[in-house]
């Protein structure tokens, strides 16, 4: 499988800049007096779908052939890539099917509607919808796009990182949440090139540590539950070209507790008044695990996606 490079994450810039906006990099005084850092957030929230995952969608649906389009695409979700799709399917003229998981965000699945696209509920989690979606190539043709082993993917969302070190040169630490890994992959493939001493540091959910127990472990770890309020964490297989990349280049991972991540959602709308999702929270959750770690450091925390839905925003209201 072909590995995406720093060349190919330019590439997909001029893409992804045609349709999409820059997304800001805010320093946080609130949030910096917290945990004793210079703490700035780099606000991908702010992208037409609520999450950074569209850069991806635009990029690899732009490169399509008309033939591809014509059969429509098909992939799995728990939702932020599923918006990223359907969005650039509008975009660009195909037909968008997305499987997801039985109890899914119900708000993400009526955004993916809105868009146009055909929601599918299928399975117990994301890898059993991401089964049954590849099953449904053969049958009705679509062409299928994996949520994580496709390098147009990877090479989209890594447009944020080239955004990040343009804006803020050489920080200390940038910490990434990570689900099947795409984000932190582009992160460190473009650390490598504009800011080699800046240390990557990946963040999951302690209850869906997949991709953190295959980091550690060098070899692929299938846990058998990935049950997190952070919907954009809960994987339970890693994904082969992601995690190899992950592996190589990633310096540390850590995992947060569930109370952690609400804790962290609560902080984003009190010090910064932006809506966070679990996974959008993630990084700040490390952040504040790794306090001391992080002392007087120039630390960058990616808030990925802000698509929190009601239920989950009343918990971390009423707490």
């Amino acid at each position: 499988m072909y590995s995406p490079t720093y060349q190919d994450i330019l590439a997909a810039r001029t893409i992804v800049s045609r349709y999409l906006p820059r997304t800001p990099v805010y320093h946080s005084p609130g949030l910096s007096r917290l945990l004793g850092c210079e703490l700035f957030i780099k606000h991908e929230n702010h992208l037409p779908t609520g999450a950074f995952k569209v850069r991806g969608g635009v990029n690899c649906l732009a490169s399509l052939s008309s033939a591809e389009k014509a059969r429509g695409v098909i992939t799995a979700t728990r939702g932020n890539h599923g918006l990223s799709v359907a969005y650039a399917a509008r975009l660009f003229g195909t037909q968008a099917v997305l499987v997801v998981p039985h109890g899914n965000n119900p708000e993400k699945n009526a955004g993916m509607s809105a868009l146009g696209a055909e929601v599918i509920e299928h399975g117990k989690d994301f890898d059993e919808a991401r089964e049954y979606a590849a099953s449904l190539v053969a049958s009705h043709g679509y062409h299928y796009l994996h949520p994580a082993n496709e390098p147009r993917l990877i090479a989209g969302v890594g447009t944020y990182a080239v955004e990040l070190f343009e804006d803020l040169p050489h920080p200390d630490v940038v910490i990434v949440p990570v689900g099947l890994g795409s984000g932190i992959c582009g992160v460190a493939l473009v650390r490598a090139q504009m800011s080699p001493s800046t240390a990557v540091i990946g963040v999951q959910a302690e209850r869906a540590p997949a991709v953190y127990l295959s980091w550690k472990a060098k070899r692929t770890i299938v846990t058998e539950s990935a049950d997190t309020v952070a919907d954009g964490l809960a994987t339970r297989v890693p994904a082969e070209l992601t995690q190899a990349l992950i592996n190589r280049l990633v310096d540390d991972m850590v995992t947060v507790s569930e109370e952690a991540i609400l804790e962290a959602i609560r902080l984003l709308l009190f010090h910064t008044h932006n809506l966070a999702e679990g996974a959008g929270a993630a990084a700040l959750a490390a952040a504040l695990q790794l306090r001391e770690r992080l002392a007087g450091r120039q630390v960058v925390i990616i808030l990925s996606g802000g698509n929190i839905d009601a239920a989950t925003l009343r918990r971390v209201l009423h707490a």
